[in-house]
């Protein structure tokens, strides 16, 4: 039998008793209620689900599931996913973030977490704006918004995280719309059960920083294509896209990395660069 099927359980039985903060109508509080229902779905009891964060308004996530969680710092979510991973392949690990928290000061760690290709689920709640600090814009914010803090736009070619996961190697791409719970709940799901890195851009509006995006509901629709297993193709797509295209986007056959448990075979010199090494080797294209 199945963990779903012996002990089937609810969205309810991954929340806690935390009632969540973010401002009325941000996009994080139907992200939140899509983890927990693809939580249920996937059936693991919550003492086997860890969510790793780092900082920023969604970033609260861990302390709104009644799982183990980390509230990492700025940026450091995945090193921390990565690490709990490879220790413990045990246990179902999901990361949450922003696009400023994964994409600025965490974007080094973006590509590599794509490269290494380790078994876990990225989820990021991109409302292309800092809302946590007061409106600054993001790596993802348009160049030509403009705003009291930045007039005019900041001019910048914003970072396209899609196709950044796809070049760097993630294994698993979807882009998902917060106004669609049910089907961003589904998107999780594929993403947990699919083998290696995950990555799930989620469109979540900030309505206090970015009012206009409340238009988002009205632009979001699934693609008209189906998922490749090309990357290529799919990088074409997602550059082509209009920004609204939801779905999953590309399935990469990959094989998960994860290292061996046991005795070191190095005798008598330094364990930890030679596993460095090993490391290395393995990432090799």
């Amino acid at each position: 039998m199945t963990a779903e099927t012996a002990c089937p359980r609810t969205a309810r039985d991954y929340k806690s008793e935390l009632k969540p903060v973010w401002c009325p109508g941000c996009g994080d509080f139907s992200v939140l209620m899509a983890i927990t229902m693809a939580m249920a779905e996937i059936g693991r009891p919550p003492e086997e689900i860890a969510v790793i964060s780092g900082i920023g308004c969604s970033s609260r996530v861990p302390a709104y599931t009644n799982c183990y969680g980390f509230h990492g710092v700025h940026g450091r979510a995945l090193p921390l996913a990565t690490g709990l991973k490879l220790s413990r392949p045990d246990l179902l690990v999901i990361a949450a973030g922003g696009d400023g928290d994964g994409y600025s000061i965490g974007g080094n760690h973006f590509l590599h977490a794509c490269r290494r290709n380790v078994d876990l689920t990225y989820i990021v709640m991109d409302n292309q704006v800092y809302g946590m600090t007061k409106g600054q814009p993001s790596p993802t914010t348009p160049p030509e918004w403009d705003s009291a803090l930045v007039p005019g736009g900041t001019g910048l070619r914003p970072f396209h995280p899609l196709v950044i996961a796809l070049a760097a190697g993630a294994n698993f791409a979807a882009r998902a719309f917060s106004g669609d719970p049910n089907g961003t709940a589904q998107i999780i799901v594929d993403g947990i059960r699919h083998p290696g890195f995950s990555f799930i851009e989620i469109l979540s509006p900030c309505v206090t920083f970015r009012p206009e995006e409340r238009e988002w509901a009205k632009e979001v629709h699934p693609a008209a294509v189906e998922e490749t297993v090309d990357r290529a193709q799919a990088a074409r797509r997602v550059l082509t896209d209009d920004g609204f295209n939801t779905g999953i986007l590309y399935r990469g056959d990959r094989p998960p990395y994860q290292p061996p448990f046991g005795a070191s075979r190095i005798k008598g010199g330094d364990v930890y660069a030679a596993q460095e090494a090993d490391f290395d080797v393995e990432f090799q294209p």
